[in-house]
């Protein structure tokens, strides 16, 4: 077992707009934070080969994906969201303070792809 202090996550995988803090990283799995300030998006992404389980603890997140980023999901603080492999998507937070988010990643291959633009 292995204990993770906040002071012990390391900026990974950058995408413009958002901040992600990896706690873990072994074969198949993928877990961390993300930060995104308010009013921000991120750019378009996707996560490859892994499942993608993320938590809003704080704040707001939206998230655009499908062709030309027109389906679009709101959560807020609580809710739970499901990205799945391969999904190009990008999030933002519309509220007025940084949401935090807890990830969770389920698969194999790089943990973040950065693309131009949405799926077509």
């Amino acid at each position: 077992m292995a204990r993770i202090a906040p002071h012990e996550r390391i900026e990974a995988d950058p995408t413009p707009g958002v901040v992600r803090e990896q706690a873990i990283a072994v074969p198949g799995l993928w877990a961390g934070l993300a930060r995104t300030e308010a009013g921000m998006s991120s750019g378009w992404h996707h996560h490859g080969g892994y499942e993608t389980s993320i938590y809003i603890v704080t704040g707001e997140l939206r998230m655009e994906s499908g062709p030309g980023g027109h389906d679009v999901v709101n959560a807020v603080a609580g809710d739970f969201l499901h990205v799945p492999r391969g999904a190009i998507h990008r999030e933002s937070n519309p509220g007025d303070c940084e949401s935090h988010i807890v990830v969770v990643r389920c698969g194999q291959g790089p943990p973040t792809v950065n693309v131009d633009g949405p799926a077509v």
